[in-house]
């Protein structure tokens, strides 16, 4: 793979076949999903559903970082309820927009914000989306 990534810290390998109506796997088995079209009722998930608990927990990961660094102990039930919308734009192209209503119990609003605001700038999930996707962020 051609990157600009100076150091690797770890390679996911998964498969797909179907597409929205199809199945992933990761190469280590420990992911086997079937995969299904939003509102479509059938059984499985979808690539949505599958991004927002991905960049949820990888954000966790980043506000956790962001409150050692400030030497915050980190809320034991800190959570993130994440929205992740399929539209399309006025160009009829199709867009992601995505809402982390994040979750900080026991610390003052200033502190929360901080830290979330922290974590957005370090989060790879953020970093991605940056510029591209509208990312709005929620906190309680």
């Amino acid at each position: 793979m051609k990157t600009s990534l100076e150091t690797f810290i770890y390679t996911a390998h998964t498969h797909v076949t179907g597409g929205r109506n199809g199945v992933g796997r990761s190469s280590d088995g420990e992911l086997d999903v079937t995969l299904s079209r939003p509102g479509s009722g059938e059984p499985g998930t979808n690539p949505e559903q599958l991004f927002g608990i991905a960049y949820s927990a990888c954000f966790i990961g980043a506000i956790q970082l962001a409150a050692t660094a400030r030497k915050v102990q980190m809320p034991k039930d800190a959570s993130i309820d994440t929205e992740v919308t399929l539209g399309k734009t006025a160009a009829g192209e199709y867009q992601l927009a995505v809402k982390l209503n994040v979750s900080l119990p026991g610390l003052d609003e200033a502190l929360k914000r901080e830290l979330v605001e922290a974590a957005h700038q370090t989060c790879p999930y953020s970093r991605m989306t940056r510029g591209l996707v509208e990312v709005e962020l929620a906190v309680a």
